[in-house]
């Protein structure tokens, strides 16, 4: 886990407005501890205000030594190429930040502790976390997550990067100020960052997948509440995650995550968003298999509208709440009150 007192930089050169640039973005809006800055020469003088609704003031620095002049302890590489991979291009940030005694954070599938841990100036005080490397090997899973008596609320999405994460902590930040019993299961790289803790999904064999899922649900059986960080879609055809998110945590509620402005996947665009009723009662029938596993119905939609004005979004939001009979909002624009009332009554 990172120490919340630790003085972090982010590094995102190039991407601060890209959709690669989400680990960062994810990163500077919930990580607790003091950020010193968002390394990207592009903006420099600029804040990250400027790109995100965000409360802290965080700069933007034109470096990795401005960072440092402002006290940064750890280097968190803030962005996510395709694929995952770490560019060739990263190495040269990659030996300043641990020649200046810096720890790092990777979250990519490249792992940085193979080939740089050697270089760690000070091994008492600094260290490289790669957070994609998998803490265990679970059992295959048998569905028990069915016979908890809590609440599972899995976020599925129409596509990838609609903000299933943002909406889950949403929700989990929403429920706390409520002071309900919640956890929250982080399933990829921004999430375990955050918390700590977690199952990098995407890093597990298909066939333990499924376990990994059902072992960490299993250990949150205490809260009353469990917020599952969703993953992938059913509509995406490089996406496998939905399945064993399904299988291992047996919902109970799901929460839909869309892109406001999106009528197509982000890529490949070919493929076009199918009618969201249609889209929803397949999530559910999946998730459910003709009653086989708990009833999981779709409770709300997050609806990423940050592309368009607030009177269009909120026209946006009315006529899908319309159109769905299904409580819709903007998390980040509009809260999730709408969302925890209805859980919490259910």
């Amino acid at each position: 886990m990172l120490d919340p007192k630790l003085k972090v930089a982010v590094y995102m050169e190039d991407h601060i407005d890209s959709d690669y640039g989400k680990m960062g973005m994810g990163v500077v809006r919930y990580l607790k501890n003091p950020i010193v800055g968002v390394v990207d020469k592009t903006y420099a003088g600029q804040s990250m205000r400027d790109f995100m609704n965000l409360q802290r003031e965080v700069p933007i620095l034109k470096n990795l030594e401005a960072a440092i002049e402002q006290g940064a302890e750890v280097l968190i590489l803030g962005i996510a190429p395709s694929g995952g991979r770490i560019p060739e291009s990263w190495n040269s940030i990659i030996v300043e930040a641990l020649e200046a005694g810096l720890s790092i954070v990777n979250g990519l599938h490249d792992l940085l502790a193979p080939r740089w841990g050697t270089q760690i100036k000070n091994p008492e005080t600094q260290w490289i976390w790669d957070v994609r490397v998998p803490q265990f090997i679970p059992a295959i899973a048998t569905g028990k997550a069915a016979s908890l008596t809590n609440k599972r609320v899995l976020f599925i999405g129409t596509d990838m990067a609609v903000g299933k994460m943002t909406s889950g902590l949403e929700l989990y930040d929403d429920l706390l100020k409520r002071e309900v019993n919640v956890g929250f299961i982080a399933t990829g790289q921004i999430g375990i960052t955050l918390m700590g803790k977690g199952i990098p999904l995407d890093a597990y064999k298909l066939d333990h997948a499924c376990g990994a899922v059902e072992q960490i649900v299993m250990e949150a059986a205490e809260n009353e509440i469990v917020i599952v960080e969703g993953q992938g879609s059913l509509l995406h055809p490089g996406s496998s995650a939905t399945l064993p998110l399904m299988r291992g945590s047996c919902p109970t509620h799901l929460v839909l995550c869309i892109r406001a402005d999106k009528k197509t996947l982000r890529s490949p665009e070919h493929i076009a968003v199918p009618d969201l009723n249609e889209f929803i009662a397949l999530n559910e029938a999946l998730a459910t298999v003709v009653g086989t596993y708990p009833q999981a119905k779709v409770i709300g939609i997050c609806a990423n509208t940050s592309t368009l004005p607030e009177a269009q979004a909120q026209q946006f939001i009315s006529d899908l709440s319309e159109k769905t009979g299904i409580e819709v909002t903007d998390p980040v624009r509009f809260g999730v009150t709408g969302i925890s009332e209805l859980l919490l009554k259910d």
